[in-house]
């Protein structure tokens, strides 16, 4: 029963991340179709899902706290899958913009309610970070090829309807497969497995929520705008959506490995050397994809996923290492509704700054913002390095 919840959670991630961006994916599909001379006219309508997503998540941690977060995943399976068809029958730029915001509003519950379930009994948290990490960022990879695919051989719509059907049956089998919570979150007992001092904790969780507000500028200009920006530098070899699509997924795929490979080293080591790390890669990566032409510039956006992929299982760490159980829905619905609302902006603003100044100077600029997030982790106290564990035998 476990391997089942677990599997369901993971595959939740991935359905989570791959209906963010079937949008992002079909931008100028769904530009032509209702008139629009430019995708970038289009990109600010989606920006509603995105702020709904982040505030969203305060009233979702709190019911997953006190509610039970079963009933709340069953809410995010129906809710989204819904949310997807209605999409699907919009006929104007802002009928779309209302329903990718219900659909922002759905997609808000997962982070702050299926990660805490996930890893409430978890012994090595880290791992199942990764692990989790990978399936999420699977799912942007799914939103590029699987998006691709049906926008060329079947239309937009049939992007968000189908996976919208196909969640609406992952739904059902988590209502029948996951049993019913024998009490809800805010009635445990559990404590973290590293005790801060008030203030101490206090600091973390501040620096945690501006490290994962900068970096989700950096993540949602990345993964809203690479599409384009694969389609401007290789304008020369690939054309087709599918083509594009299948070179994004690729870069998404691949990375997402270093999520795994993070989730490992976050159980043996302590936080702030292993994060600090990580987000100064991303610097000289991103400054390298700002000017890069044609394959260098596939490989640059592919080292710099790598790094912003390895960066996101650190929030959801932090929070693990050092907040009780009992109120971790409500922890990273707080710090989501924050970081998120803020990192929204980046939707909104990136068709016009696309428009205005080109991807050189908006990959350079996230070089900026990765170099600030790097600034930002300086202030982490030091902690304790968790106790390793120990290899079983072969």
């Amino acid at each position: 029963m476990h391997r089942t919840v677990t599997l369901l959670l993971n595959i939740a991630h991935a359905i989570d991340h791959l209906f963010l961006l079937i949008f992002a994916t079909a931008v100028a599909a769904i530009a032509k179709d209702f008139g629009l001379l430019r995708w970038e006219d289009l990109m600010p309508f989606g920006a509603g899902a995105f702020l709904l997503f982040g505030l969203g998540s305060l009233p979702a941690g709190k019911l997953g706290d006190q509610w039970g977060r079963r009933p709340m995943m069953l809410v995010f399976f129906f809710g989204i899958g819904t949310a997807a068809l209605l999409v699907a029958a919009t006929q104007s730029p802002w009928q779309l913009a209302t329903a990718l915001t219900v659909m922002g509003a759905f997609a808000s519950i997962y982070h702050p309610v299926g990660i805490p379930m996930l890893l409430q009994h978890s012994t090595t948290p880290g791992a199942a970070i990764g692990v989790n990490g990978l399936a999420g960022n699977l799912g942007i990879a799914a939103a590029a090829v699987v998006t691709g695919f049906l926008v060329e051989h079947a239309g937009w719509r049939a992007a968000f309807a189908l996976p919208g059907l196909a969640c609406l049956v992952f739904g059902a089998l988590f209502w029948w497969r996951v049993p019913p919570e024998s009490e809800s979150p805010s009635q445990r007992t559990r404590k973290a497995g590293v005790q801060l001092a008030p203030r101490d904790l206090v600091r973390v969780l501040a620096v945690m929520t501006v490290a994962s507000a900068s970096g989700g500028l950096v993540f949602n200009l990345t993964t809203n705008g690479n599409g384009q920006m694969l389609g401007e530098r290789l304008a020369a070899y690939a054309t087709d959506p599918s083509t594009l699509g299948l070179l994004l997924g690729a870069v998404y795929a691949v990375a997402s490995v270093a999520q795994v490979i993070v989730g490992r080293l976050i159980d043996r080591y302590a936080l702030k050397p292993l994060w600090l790390a990580i987000v100064l890669a991303q610097v000289p990566m991103l400054a390298v994809a700002a000017f890069a032409p044609g394959w260098w510039a596939w490989l640059a956006l592919l080292g710099s996923m790598i790094f912003i992929f390895g960066a996101i299982p650190f929030t959801d760490a932090t929070i693990v290492r050092f907040v009780d159980d009992r109120m971790r829905s409500r922890v990273a619905g707080l710090r989501l509704a924050i970081s998120l609302a803020i990192s929204s902006a980046a939707v909104w603003a990136l068709g016009p700054a696309v428009k205005a100044a080109g991807f050189g100077v908006l990959f350079a600029v996230m070089a900026g913002v990765a170099l600030f997030n790097a600034a930002v982790l300086l202030l982490l106290p030091r902690e304790p390095a968790p106790v390793r564990v120990p290899a079983k035998p072969v």
